[in-house]
């Protein structure tokens, strides 16, 4: 879903205009004005979703950094409802949400408890709902029956966040082991989640299952520190390259080898830049940098030759 595409603006447009833009839509779509039209229905859960990440700085930036895709598959229903601004808007139509605070006014009240307002409305729209009724002005209507969310960690390794990768787990389901397949996005980062839709728990009515959240966690890796994007790689050059400056060799995180040139005099804990060679933001987008942190070899007295010894001692002689 194109949420810019939803609500009609550009990407330049600014809060307000956001906001408004979408008071309009929403009056225009709002389910009492457009008694049984699914369309209409559908298009009023679409242009909310649209408000809550749009509306919303850090999550307006995930959108435009990883794309719709993407981002649906970092950001549950949950995720992307949580603290969106929605109530006063809905107040200005004499409606309740309410779990987002505030005194009720009359009209519609969704009893919800955090998570996405509309479930007690429309229902199915993410988490575990349960079998009951929401007052809609008056009229009854059933929430869709939905089986409970399931959720696991996967742990994957750097590599595996620097292309992506599929992987597949076995999940006990009936007594059961069905085995499914999850597709990794690159570039992504420990404590995300993603999404299998219907491999949750059975609906006990018969209803849709719940899914599957996979929260991801990265392991550390021996060769490579992540920050963020970059990558912080440790190497060790003997004190005669500090000294005169040379070349040495570095390996990648996939494998290649870079020639890096060691500047003469650089200092123990130095940093170099090699760009382009750490992870990628996201499936498609630019990558970070390979950091490479110089440190200077000090030999141990017994791994010293007798020549070696002798130098040392030219060395000090002569104030180095």
């Amino acid at each position: 879903m194109d949420y810019y595409k939803v609500l009609g603006i550009n990407k330049q447009a600014t809060k307000d205009e956001i906001k408004k833009v979408y008071r309009k839509l929403a009056l225009k779509y709002h389910p009492d004005r457009n008694k049984g039209d699914k369309q209409a229905e559908e298009k009023f859960k679409q242009i909310s979703e649209a408000y809550a990440v749009l509306s919303d700085p850090e999550k307006k930036k995930q959108y435009d950094t990883f794309g719709s895709a993407d981002f649906q598959k970092r950001y549950t229903q949950e995720d992307i409802f949580k603290n969106a601004d929605l109530g006063d808007i809905f107040r200005e139509f004499g409606i309740n949400l309410g779990g987002m605070g505030g005194r009720p006014r009359g009209g519609m009240n969704t009893g919800m408890g955090g998570g996405n307002p509309f479930e007690s409305i429309f229902g199915g729209m993410g988490g575990a709902t349960q079998f009951n009724s929401a007052n809609f002005n008056g009229r009854q209507s059933c929430q869709v029956v939905k089986g409970g969310d399931l959720q696991m960690e996967l742990v994957i390794n750097l590599r595996e966040v620097l292309h992506g990768a599929e992987k597949t787990i076995a999940l006990g389901r009936g007594g059961k082991a069905e085995r499914v397949s999850v597709k990794i996005p690159a570039g992504i980062d420990s404590g995300k989640k993603l999404r299998v839709t219907g491999k949750g728990s059975p609906s006990p009515t018969g209803g849709p299952p719940g899914d599957l959240y996979i929260k991801i966690r990265v392991q550390p890796d021996p060769e490579f520190i992540r920050d963020g994007n970059d990558l912080i790689h440790e190497k060790q050059v003997p004190f005669s390259t500090a000294v005169r400056g040379d070349k040495t060799e570095v390996t990648t995180l996939e494998g290649k080898t870079l020639k890096v040139k060691i500047p003469a005099g650089i200092q123990p804990q130095a940093k170099l830049r090699l760009k382009g060679h750490g992870l990628p933001s996201g499936p498609h987008g630019p990558r970070g940098d390979l950091i490479v942190k110089v440190l200077v070899a000090v030999p141990r007295p017994k791994e010293l030759s007798e020549r070696q010894r002798e130098l040392i001692k030219e060395l000090a002689a002569n104030g180095l």
